[in-house]
């Protein structure tokens, strides 16, 4: 726990190098194949080259192979693995339990938030079981992450920023019930961010169409020192299918405020190097659905969003005037040709229109549909921000001290970097004293401050000979490329590795003896590990092809009830006394349960 590791998530090759650059202390990318957003699948080739590229700053990849496999996918995905082991990779990240129940290499192995890992129990079990790492479900508070530290040596990872799935992850089937698109197979078509209506039984309307499941963007920036405290070593931050901008600016902002923390705590960074921003991060820029800080304190505010589930932004002001090209506003913000602005309609659309021309308190509109006095504007797009940012050089550079010292037959250089790894190298040297030793020291110091385009920072050239010799500038620069190159080479050698768990001798007992088919059983390895470890009944997994009409298809710690203000805990006049209905465009229905004990909302499909 004496190094804290910030995560971030990786689309593609660049996207990973960038967040790297940003002062990501790992990574974690998408297979070719397995992964639970299947859009976001990589080649071997660039997976290697962030490997080598992470490694570098002692920071880490971890690859995600995190969908539940057919038993014909089994053979497939172990050979992956084995090639992803081979290349370095520093973990996996899986869901399906059938893999352990296969041949793989020591290669350690971190629990997918896909398990719903959310009590004491669960996550014992795995640590158990052999993963090292476990990635919490996002629903819980920190006195449930501290409960779970108490009870559990294994490192713990937690979601800090990004888009929330309303149910708990892994055990969402509303995709695949009305379509055949699995979350749990990397398909999932996202039904939560559709329009539904709320009706009774009788299917008079209760509450008119809107975005009723969507969420807003987790933003738990200023709980880093808290959840450090609770026992959690990686913070992890949502975005596999996010672009560079996103990446550069969330990561350089966690990284900002992360490094606040720990210097506070006295707790180091999980990898090297110092990042030199040449931009100022804010989340506020780049895409947003509005922040919550979901249950991590309990109970509060709502963290639901139905009016829309696209990026608001930042309120700037309101429209005073409109003429026929143009409207007059309030907003103290400037404003860019270029900048997209947004407003909410009469009729409660957003409404979305770029900037053609920003004159003071004028603004010309690319289109003026419905905007008239009163209306509040906010920017979605900042253009001279993103494309700074997608123009920044901000780079991330490993400290090195060099000192150059007298031998019998020359000279020794030797090159310290920031973790105390050392390389030295002896020339043989005809020691020639300089003429004028002054001027010769200048241009030593200036030949060997110079780091090329290696990672190295030169922080410091120490000169510890008694007298000066001359030396030609063109050996310098080629005795400190071959300096550098060696320390790389030993910082390779040097590099921490994550150690490969093994399970302990007693073999552990899973918390549930019986699974239906949110156990995600979907192959005869997955259904021989659970009976291994004590499981007596197992039903499979609903991409089985389980007609789901009729069950539970989501259940979620987020309530609409809550939401409207109506909770029946806290207003006991509000209960209904018959069941509300969430009805989509295509007259399909979902049945809301109320779950009230452990404050749950749940919907069934229902046949429509």
């Amino acid at each position: 726990m004496n190094q804290i590791e910030l995560l971030s998530p990786a689309r593609d090759l660049q996207c990973g190098i960038t967040a790297i650059n940003c002062g990501a202390d790992a990574v974690y990318i998408g297979a070719p194949k397995f992964g639970a957003r299947s859009k976001a699948g990589n080649s071997l080739h660039d997976i290697a080259e962030l490997v080598r590229h992470a490694h570098i700053y002692w920071a880490k990849v971890y690859v995600v192979l995190n969908t539940i496999l057919f038993d014909h996918e089994l053979p497939e995905a172990v050979s992956l693995v084995r090639q992803l082991y081979e290349m370095g990779v520093d973990a996996l990240i899986i869901q399906d339990m059938g893999l352990l129940e296969c041949d793989l290499p020591p290669i350690p192995l971190n629990a997918s938030t896909q398990m719903h890992n959310n009590s004491p129990e669960k996550v014992r079990f795995l640590e158990q079981s052999g993963f090292q790492r476990v990635i919490l479900a996002r629903e819980l508070s920190i006195e449930q992450i501290r409960e779970i530290r108490l009870q559990t040596n294994v490192e713990l990872e937690c979601f800090v920023h990004g888009a929330l799935c309303v149910c708990y992850s892994g055990q969402c089937y509303m995709s695949y019930a009305i379509g055949g698109r699995s979350g749990n197979r990397g398909e999932c078509a996202q039904p939560c961010r559709k329009r539904y209506r709320i009706v009774n039984q009788a299917g008079e309307q209760v509450q008119p169409f809107n975005h009723w499941l969507s969420l807003r963007d987790l933003n738990l920036s200023t709980h880093l020192a808290d959840l450090i405290d609770a026992g959690i070593s990686s913070f992890k931050i949502e975005g596999r299918l996010k672009d560079q901008t996103y990446v550069a600016n969330v990561v350089g902002y966690y990284r900002q405020e992360l490094d606040l923390v720990l210097a506070a705590k006295q707790l180091n960074a999980a990898s090297s190097g110092q990042v030199e921003f040449d931009f100022e991060p804010d989340l506020d820029k780049t895409f947003n659905r509005g922040y919550t800080t979901y249950f991590i304190d309990g109970k509060g505010q709502s963290p639901g969003f139905p009016d829309t589930p696209k990026m608001v932004g930042e309120e700037l002001g309101t429209v005073i005037k409109v003429e026929r090209d143009h409207f007059i506003h309030d907003i103290k913000t400037e404003l860019h040709s270029g900048d997209g602005i947004c407003y909410f309609t009469s009729h409660g659309e957003l409404q979305g229109t770029s900037i053609n021309q920003a004159d003071g308190q004028r603004i010309f509109p690319a289109e003026m549909k419905e905007i008239q006095a009163g209306t509040v504007i906010y920017r979605n797009y900042d253009h001279v921000f993103l494309k700074a940012l997608a123009n920044n050089r901000t780079r991330r550079t490993i400290g090195v001290t060099i000192t150059v010292s007298d031998t019998a037959e020359g000279i020794r250089l030797t090159a310290c970097d920031e973790e105390e790894i050392c390389a030295q190298l002896d020339y043989t040297l005809e020691k020639i004293p300089a003429r004028n030793a002054g001027a010769v020291q200048t241009k030593l110091v200036e030949a060997l401050s110079r780091s090329g385009d290696t990672p190295f920072r030169i922080d410091k050239v120490d000169i510890l000979w008694e007298s000066m010799w001359f030396i030609p500038v063109s050996m310098l620069n080629e005795w400190r490329r071959t300096l550098l190159n060696e320390l790389l080479a030993r910082r390779e050698g040097a590099r921490p590795k994550r150690a490969f768990p093994r399970a302990g001798a007693d073999n552990p007992t899973y918390p549930i003896s019986k699974l239906d088919f949110r156990g995600n059983v979907l192959n005869s390895h997955a259904r021989d590990f659970y009976m291994h470890h004590g499981v007596e009944q197992i039903d499979p997994a609903a991409e089985s092809g389980k007609d789901l009409h009729g069950e539970a298809v989501m259940r979620t710690r987020y309530c609409i009830k809550h939401q409207l203000g109506l909770c029946d805990t806290k207003h006991p006049k509000h209960q209904s006394t018959e069941p509300w209905f969430l009805e989509d465009e295509q007259k399909r229905r979902f049945r809301i349960q109320f779950d009230c004990r452990p404050c749950e909302m749940v919907l069934v499909w229902e046949k429509g």
